[in-house]
């Protein structure tokens, strides 16, 4: 069964920072590009970054980019987020993506 697993996300104060991790299974990860999202109270899910499958090629929507790293590890079929000066509007559900796989998301939540 094809499964991707998030973890990390939890409250952390403004300024702060976060790694999520992302774990798969019952698929060829190393195939795909893997792509994290988010999705805040009463809003769209929105893009976050996408790292290719190689790992050599990454990009990010402009309102996390310089702040936020997306790396992977294949061997351990682990993609990871790292987030540093988080903000509170970065507080939302977090969820990866692999082809058609989908994470059940983790909670980031940014507040003093």
């Amino acid at each position: 069964q094809a499964q991707l697993v998030e973890s990390g996300g939890g409250l952390v104060q403004p300024g702060g920072s976060l790694r999520l991790s992302c774990v798969a299974s019952g698929f060829p990860f190393t195939w795909y590009p893997l792509n994290w999202y988010r999705q805040a109270p009463g809003k769209e899910r929105e893009w976050v970054a996408t790292i290719h499958s190689s790992g050599f090629s990454t990009n990010y929507a402009p309102s996390v980019k310089g702040r936020f790293t997306i790396s992977r590890d294949n061997a351990k079929k682990t993609g990871y987020l790292q987030m540093n000066g988080l903000k509170p509007e970065d507080t939302a559900v977090y969820s990866c993506n692999a082809d058609i796989v989908w994470g059940q998301g983790t909670q980031v939540t940014v507040s003093s």
